[in-house]
């Protein structure tokens, strides 16, 4: 069976840090992705508050993320996981190509967000379709936005965009806000809130841009248009966990995988994860490439360890 010292789930950013610091400390190392490299970032058109570059595109930081992991000799490799087996001291990961097993694992799966699955959002994501206030909200100055959603994220993020946005339509499907009391009063009291009850959104549109977007009356049916620039969709994330829940790794309620905060070890010895996938206060590109770093450190201490 191949064997390597240290194998990297996920090649986000959590996921290329962590290659970058374990080829960096002479580890061999393999990253395994399913997806395209880069992860979430890859949709976002713009990304203004990654350290160093002022404004760089999505796809232009994935890009350079990954040529930093390859330049070192990380091996990125396109493949399917389709089971684990965390028993022994190697860690076992079942491919579509096969089996690999390596020493140490990170797992850095990333998570994904909620969609509302309505015509045009996939097409205008990136381009004025968000999931993130903290990452886009600067670029809608003075401008007429949404946010749909009414749990806490959603209530929080309307009011943090308050800061950028002339207007921000808070639409939700219930008569009432499913935030925390205290969250709900301060948002509705925010004279640049304005929040549309029992709606529903059926379409996003816009050409090269949102313009506008089609709403619905769950009670009475009637439909109607908001102008918009912004549409910003807080109804769920989810971890990329699926593939962990018969793995022995403990997983909250909600799916998030729990570790260390320290060490970033989960609770099976040599496992350590990183990024969106661990249940964390805060998603952003940055706090999961620190987490690649610290992980793989983690790692690198307990190989040297043994």
């Amino acid at each position: 069976m191949e064997h390597h010292d240290l194998l990297i789930l996920g090649a986000g950013p959590a996921g290329l840090t962590a290659a970058v610091y374990a080829k960096r400390s002479g580890l061999d190392v393999v990253v395994l992705e399913k997806g395209a490299v880069g992860g979430q970032i890859t949709t976002t058109n713009e990304v203004e508050n990654w350290p160093g570059n002022k404004k760089i595109s999505g796809f232009d930081l994935a890009t350079s993320l990954q040529d930093h992991a390859e330049h070192f000799g990380a091996e990125i490799r396109l493949t399917d996981i389709q089971g684990l087996n965390l028993s022994g001291p190697r860690k076992i990961v079942r491919t579509d190509n096969g089996e690999i097993s390596a020493d140490a694992l990170v797992i850095a799966t990333g998570a994904r967000h909620s969609h509302l699955d309505v015509p045009g959002e996939a097409e205008l994501t990136g381009r004025g379709v968000s999931y993130c206030a903290v990452c886009d909200g600067p670029f809608f100055r003075n401008e007429d936005i949404m946010v749909v959603g009414g749990g806490d994220t959603a209530v929080e993020e309307a009011e943090y965009l308050t800061r950028f946005a002339n207007k921000v339509y808070l639409v939700h499907r219930r008569n009432e806000l499913r935030a925390a009391d205290m969250l709900a009063k301060r948002a509705l009291a925010n004279p640049k809130i304005e929040p549309i009850w029992d709606t529903v959104v059926t379409a996003i549109n816009g050409k090269t841009g949102v313009e506008s977007v089609s709403v619905k009356n769950v009670n009475t049916n009637e439909n109607s248009l908001l102008a918009v620039t912004g549409v910003f969709i807080f109804v769920g994330i989810l971890p990329n966990s699926e593939m962990f829940k018969d793995s022995g790794l403990t997983l909250n309620a909600k799916g998030w995988l729990l570790a260390d905060h320290a060490t970033l070890q989960s609770n099976i010895s040599g496992v350590f994860v990183a990024g969106d996938v661990r249940d964390t206060s805060l998603r952003q590109m940055v706090t999961a490439a620190a987490d690649g770093a610290r992980a793989t450190m983690s790692a690198y201490a307990y190989l040297s360890q043994k």
